[in-house]
């Protein structure tokens, strides 16, 4: 079985390296950020506080999350809907790191990326893949970059969507969330011991997936 564990901190390209990277080899991707995203959504709709742990830890009980896979590409399916879009809005990116502070979201989470890392051969990606969810991972990749690289890598995502933004702010915004994600007390962001540092700051995507792909493989 091929379990290959992608961490890093927000906007550091881990999951467009890691859809490239299972296209090329096969194997099936799991974007758990997706899943925290839908959480956080689900939250947001019902309109509770995400400072409230306890309101938060109620109101998942009963969140139905579903991943399906249509043509390759995953679906996320949010309470019988398809929330593929809705959940890469910004709101819910932020909301996403603040409930994933919290056990009872993780401890529902990491159950169902455990199973699905069970059944078949995956790659995955987010926070703590490689220390928490898939220890055993036979491939571990700490993937970063410069907080002003990432930055301007989301600042041209916006703008390609039209979205008005600010460099600085955006900056700000993922120095912010590194901290956070770095600093709580659940299952904080971290390299593996055992993973290996990839830093894109300089890299092209392609670059990537092939150092990647390399590692992979063995070279």
């Amino acid at each position: 079985m091929i379990n290959i564990a992608i961490d890093g901190p927000a906007g550091a390209g881990k999951s467009s390296i890691a859809k490239l990277v299972a296209r090329e080899m096969g194997i099936v991707y799991v974007d758990t950020g997706a899943m925290y995203r839908a959480m956080a959504l689900a939250c947001l709709d019902a309109g509770i506080d995400l400072d409230d742990e306890s309101k938060v830890s109620t109101t998942i009980e009963s969140v139905s999350i579903e991943i399906q896979y249509e043509g390759g590409t995953q679906h996320v399916i949010l309470g019988g809907n398809d929330v593929s879009t809705t959940i890469r809005e910004e709101r819910v990116g932020k909301g996403a790191s603040s409930i994933a502070r919290y056990t009872a979201v993780r401890e529902r989470l990491v159950a169902l990326q455990r199973d699905l890392a069970a059944k078949q051969d995956v790659i995955m990606d987010g926070r703590d893949i490689g220390t928490v969810v898939l220890p055993n991972a036979s491939l571990k990749i700490f993937l970063t970059a410069s907080s002003r690289v990432r930055a301007k890598r989301r600042y041209l995502e916006l703008q390609e969507k039209g979205e008005d933004c600010d460099l600085d702010a955006i900056e700000k915004d993922i120095i912010a969330r590194d901290e956070q994600d770095m600093n709580r007390e659940v299952s904080p962001l971290k390299q593996a011991e055992d993973a290996v540092l990839v830093d894109t700051s300089d890299m092209t995507i392609e670059e990537v997936v092939a150092k990647i792909r390399s590692l992979a493989d063995g070279d």
